[in-house]
């Protein structure tokens, strides 16, 4: 065979994925662990160690076809042989590996997304507050005192063996039964726990790190589900460190006195 036959029959090289639209603000991540950080104000801050991204969009929803409209972003890739069917031909869709973890984003306006881009963190800035969500660890099966704070029986007058007990579960004549949703000792952990208006301390982007002020739920390796925050961010008053008073050290916003009306005599 020929150099130009070789040329010829050669693999066409992938075209380069396109960037999802900076304006949806959500990523999947990986949480790493935590660490501390110096600012520029010298201040010490405890953050935890994000990987966020690099997300792919795996596919949408419409509301005229689904009925409601969201951006499914894919993170990570698993071994084809642990796929199953409908992994496995999702990713021949997206001439991909399987993806490893799923997870749908609702959206007001689709803005450009489509299946076969790509998410990182330049859609978030240094700053910026979000909402974080992670399944905490699990602790197993655990008595009302450590699921639910119990402060437990008197460990005098002989009740050894009551100090942790919950105590009395329901009444005797009345209704003679447990009422649903009494807090009793149980399973606990392995819930979904969202931990709102979390700031973004740092951004290394060359890594696809996020750096929050906050703990966020979880082992480490788990997977946190990243948007931008929901509630407002009430902003501190600012501290005037050279105040002599504590009153005048924390002082509000000074208003500009609203102009005054001139009225114009007419003779």
């Amino acid at each position: 065979m020929t150099e130009e036959n070789k040329e010829n029959t050669a693999p066409a090289a992938k075209p380069e994925a396109q960037a999802l639209p900076v304006s949806h603000k959500f990523l999947i991540g990986q949480k790493v662990g935590m660490t501390q950080l110096f600012d520029v104000a010298g201040n010490l801050h405890a953050v935890t160690v994000v990987k966020a991204g690099p997300c792919c969009v795996a596919y949408t929803r419409t509301r005229e076809k689904d009925g409601y409209q969201a951006v499914c972003l894919g993170f990570g890739h698993k071994v084809e042989r642990r796929a199953n069917c409908a992994e496995k031909g999702l990713a021949r869709k997206l001439d991909m590996k399987p993806i490893q973890r799923l997870k749908e984003f609702r959206v007001a306006d689709l803005a450009g997304a489509a299946p076969g881009q790509t998410a990182g963190v330049e859609r978030f800035a240094e700053g910026e507050y979000v909402d974080l969500q992670g399944i905490s660890k699990g602790k197993g099966f655990a008595g009302g005192m450590k699921r639910h704070g119990f402060h437990g029986g008197p460990a005098s007058h002989g009740a050894s063996d009551k100090e942790r007990a919950p105590g009395s579960l329901g009444s005797r004549r009345s209704l003679g039964r447990v009422l649903p949703g009494q807090r009793m000792a149980g399973h606990m952990g392995v819930v979904t726990v969202s931990v709102q208006k979390v700031k973004i301390v740092k951004i290394i982007s060359e890594e696809n790190l996020l750096l929050v002020n906050s703990g966020i739920p979880g082992s480490n390796g788990s997977m946190v589900y990243i948007t931008l925050a929901n509630k407002k961010v009430s902003v501190p008053a600012a501290v005037n460190l050279k105040a002599k008073a504590r009153k005048d050290a924390i002082k509000p916003a000074s208003k500009k006195p609203a102009p005054r009306k001139t009225e114009v005599k007419v003779e």
